[in-house]
């Protein structure tokens, strides 16, 4: 039998989960366990990410969110036997390195690192691939950088392409581009280093996000992929995250 520790988000229908699954299966607490299980929906899978970085524990989740796609269907029957069959996906997270006038913020994103305007006004930016300019002036809402398994997330939602997990690629992502106005993105090699730099910072501010890390007022930022960190996430058999990235392009 694997050994087992139960986390959930705060609302009463995964509190109650919670509960009833610590009541069936032994909770070994989270420095003994060899599998999290996570209750939730995405955005509460990507905090239990963040919070057994390095630990080298797989984490399976389990849908009581919205969305879920990170997540397997919810079910307290035969657990010990899912997850004995389920499959492995090793993800990598991208490191932010957020510059301001007063400060440097360091973050990581599993799913995407993302520029935002803070005000009425459109943001300016420049954007360096590698450190060669790419594009001289963005003007644009923000832009992004997704991982695989981002891809399907907030990167999808501003006409982003969906990447397969296995594809060793990064997307480039504009948010309600202005001008140029026909550039719809890139897709970059996974060792690509991307910066962004503000342009008109003072007039035009613009934060930064990484997963749930916030940094206001930036003048730059750099994202790469870390590949010294990986965390292992299971998905029940036949659900895998390759099928689900797949499935998603069909959705209507």
């Amino acid at each position: 039998m694997m050994r087992l520790h139960f986390v959930a988000t705060a609302v009463p229908e995964a509190q109650s989960a919670l509960a009833s699954l610590r009541a069936q299966y032994d909770d070994a607490g989270p420095d003994k366990a060899e599998i999290i299980i996570a209750l939730g929906g995405d955005g509460f899978m990507l905090q239990t990410l963040h919070a057994f970085l390095g630990q080298e524990k797989p984490i399976y989740g389990m849908n009581l969110g919205s969305v879920g796609f990170l997540m397997n269907e919810y079910s307290e029957d035969q657990l010990q036997e899912r997850l004995g069959h389920a499959e492995r996906a090793q993800i990598h997270p991208l490191r932010m390195r957020a510059t301001s006038a007063v400060t440097c913020v360091d973050g990581l994103a599993f799913n995407e690192v993302s520029l935002l305007r803070q005000t009425r006004q459109a943001t300016k930016l420049r954007i360096l691939v590698d450190g060669k300019i790419r594009i001289k002036e963005l003007i644009c809402d923000g832009a992004l950088v997704a991982t695989p398994v981002g891809s399907t997330a907030y990167n999808l939602s501003a006409h982003g392409p969906i990447l397969p997990i296995d594809s060793a690629l990064l997307a480039l992502t504009p948010i309600s581009a202005f001008r140029p106005r026909r550039w719809r993105g890139a897709l970059l090699p996974h060792h690509s280093t991307v910066r962004f730099e503000v342009l008109e910072a003072g007039k035009r501010p613009v934060s930064a996000v990484a997963d749930g890390l916030e940094v206001r007022n930036i003048t730059s930022v750099d994202v790469a992929e870390d590949r010294s960190i990986g965390m292992v996430m299971l998905f029940d058999a036949g659900r895998n995250l390759d099928e689900r990235i797949l499935t998603e392009q069909f959705q209507d």
